[in-house]
């Protein structure tokens, strides 16, 4: 027999600073990506052989330094304790406009000049040049396109999801989702209503609100919350919390919705009856909530399902799609999500796929659980969506015992 007592030690000995380094890099991270965000295309649009004119490129180095200053001081300004909506609306800007032109900068700066060099096309400073007029006019179009894609309507997704449990009594049922409605600086209470208008044409039975509501606090954005009071459904309107409730007074959400008519699911379910089948739906807290300091604030799914029926299926609101490996582990038949936006601004998704185990639409998890993931109704933050559309999603339950 091998005594591997001694290895162990050794190899936690050598993770350990492996690990304290990651995390010292970790907390470096928002002082460097906002440089990287703005110094990257200010090097590749002025400084990579295009031979400006002085003035252009003492202007151009000026607005990149610009840029650089305003973004995190409006961003502190408009997201910290001040919460000015004028100085998030430009710190956000900012920040999507840099992201895409980041992106952009990298690409174009890279394919495009290869593709210019092995054609033979122009000298160096005509190439290089061509590159900075392709980045400025591809970055404008999709942030002009992302701008009209974000502050629409979302157009409705429409899918039939089967769940073999779900009693023929309850194939049909039209489950709307809708989710990550972000009422923010951007005034969108008459977006909310026409949001609320689109709901009620799908004659829903259940409608789902899978948190982030909003940034700010009920009492600051109630105006832009108060058209969900509109929406019809025939069986019952629920909501669970997302993270950005714990960002602004978690419970005074929880209450304004309960107020608008809503069914706030803080860890525990509701039986929807029809046909003399029934279906159980659950909702828990964001994953999140335990660390807000909130009493009573946590994600409990045993609490959710206490004195639920272990035979009857189940309907399960939880914010973030990583949720779906306890749902699975319990035997949940269908979990609902939203969160991750699908991405907002391509090719953020890379990143978001680090954290969650799914992007946007249904996956199966396990032996029995589908996981749904909505792309969001609104957005966050920057206000544009581009290569990833918001979403008013219509689910139709469809069951394995239909008469």
């Amino acid at each position: 027999m091998t005594d591997t007592s001694n290895a162990r030690p050794a190899e936690g000995e050598a993770q350990a600073p492996r690990q304290s380094r990651l995390l010292r890099l970790m907390r470096y991270l928002p002082l460097i990506a906002p440089v990287l965000l703005w110094a990257v295309p200010c090097w590749v649009l002025l400084f990579t052989g295009q031979h400006w004119p002085l003035p252009v490129t003492v202007a151009g180095t000026a607005l990149f330094v610009l840029g650089l200053a305003a973004m995190p001081l409006a961003m502190m300004r408009g997201h910290g304790r001040r919460q000015q909506d004028r100085a998030a609306i430009i710190g956000d800007t900012l920040l999507g406009g840099s992201w895409v032109l980041f992106t952009w900068s990298v690409l174009l700066g890279i394919l495009l000049r290869l593709a210019l060099t092995v054609a033979g096309v122009g000298q160096s400073e005509d190439r290089a040049r061509i590159v900075t007029w392709a980045v400025l006019g591809v970055s404008a179009a999709l942030l002009a396109w992302g701008y009209v894609e974000a502050r629409r309507v979302p157009r409705v997704r429409r899918l039939d999801v089967p769940l073999p449990r779900l009693g023929a009594g309850l194939d049909g049922l039209r489950v709307v989702l809708i989710t990550d409605t972000h009422y923010g600086p951007l005034d969108r209470a008459r977006w909310s209503a026409r949001v609320c208008e689109t709901v009620n044409t799908l004659e829903a039975d259940l409608v789902c609100h899978t948190g982030d509501i909003a940034d700010g606090t009920a009492e600051r954005r109630r105006a832009q919350a108060t058209p969900l009071a509109t929406v019809r459904a025939t069986e019952a309107r629920v909501y669970v919390t997302g993270n950005h409730e714990y960002y602004s007074e978690a419970q005074g959400w929880v209450d304004l919705m309960d107020e608008l008519g809503w069914e706030p699911l803080r860890n525990r379910h509701l039986l929807l009856e029809r046909g003399g089948d029934t279906l159980v739906v659950a909702g828990v807290d964001d994953v999140t909530a335990e660390s807000s300091g909130l009493v009573g604030h946590r994600a409990h799914l045993a609490g959710a399902l206490d004195g639920a029926d272990p035979e009857l299926p189940v309907l399960l609101l939880a914010h973030q799609p990583k949720f779906v490996d306890r749902a699975a582990a319990a035997g949940i038949d269908l979990q609902l999500s939203g969160h991750t936006h699908g991405g907002q601004i391509w090719p953020f998704h890379h990143l978001v796929r680090l954290d969650q185990p799914a992007l946007a639409g249904l996956s199966r998890h396990g032996v029995r659980t589908l996981l749904y993931t909505s792309r969001g109704t609104g957005f966050w933050g920057p206000p544009f969506r581009i290569f990833a559309p918001s979403e008013i999603t219509l689910l139709v339950l469809r069951s394995a015992q239909q008469r």
